[in-house]
């Protein structure tokens, strides 16, 4: 029991540590994320504390209300604090690939199976809606990656849907902060084994970037690949 105790100490420290840092990143990004949550949590808990003095309970609404507007104000802090970290990794190479890693159960990502000198680079991530391709960089160049990766996919699984998608702002792109819900929304066309089937194929047949290693999430700026290094088939 006293073990147990002490490890719940030991991971509490962490917890609110990892809270603070949380919030010190998304306050460089919005400046009003303090203002904002007291705001939901005094309006919150004013809100039921109003209606408790109207029914005759300001004790039971009171405490109710407290705990809501901690409740409400986690998620506000919550939802500010993804958009601020979208925001800091919008541009950045390999951003999308940090995305891709927590899409969600049942997706299988590998990042980087197509890479130019010019850090235009194309991850894969399959899927019960098939084979998604995404791409990042500069949409004039990256699209002929795209496609040759795409023809790639279809030579090597024919029978196997491909999506290819852009991140970016620009028309017929797709913002990285809202990636994650671009690929949930495509219809699901495969089943358990037929998905693992198709990353047995892919896997077979290995890709272009297998023997370099990359660092996860967001590649440093200004990262140069080797003279002689593998190029965008």
């Amino acid at each position: 029991m006293a073990r147990k105790d002490t490890a719940a100490d030991a991971a509490n420290p962490g917890r609110l540590k990892q809270i603070a840092q949380t919030y010190k990143m998304t306050r460089r990004a919005d400046k009003k994320i303090g203002l904002v949550l007291a705001a939901v949590g005094i309006v919150t808990f004013g809100v039921f504390l109003a209606i408790g003095f109207l029914i005759g309970h300001p004790i039971y609404l009171g405490i109710l209300g407290l705990l809501l507007a901690f409740l409400a104000s986690a998620i506000v802090f919550g939802r500010r604090a993804e958009r601020a970290a979208f925001g800091q990794m919008e541009g950045q190479p390999g951003a999308a690939a940090a995305v891709l890693d927590n899409v969600g159960r049942g997706w299988t990502t590998t990042p980087a199976v197509a890479m130019n000198r010019s850090q235009d680079v194309v991850h894969r991530a399959v899927g019960k809606a098939g084979i998604v391709l995404v791409a990042e960089g500069n949409p004039n160049r990256v699209k002929s990656l795209l496609a040759a990766e795409k023809k790639k996919m279809n030579r090597i699984v024919a029978d196997v849907p491909v999506h290819d998608l852009i991140v970016g702002v620009g028309e017929g792109q797709v913002p990285l902060k809202k990636l994650r819900t671009t690929m949930l929304k495509l219809p699901r066309v495969l089943t358990g084994p037929q998905v693992t089937a198709t990353n047995d194929r892919l896997k077979a047949m290995g890709d272009l970037m297998s023997n370099m290693p990359l660092p996860k999430g967001p590649m440093p700026k200004g990262m140069k690949l080797p003279k002689g290094g593998p190029k965008a088939r």
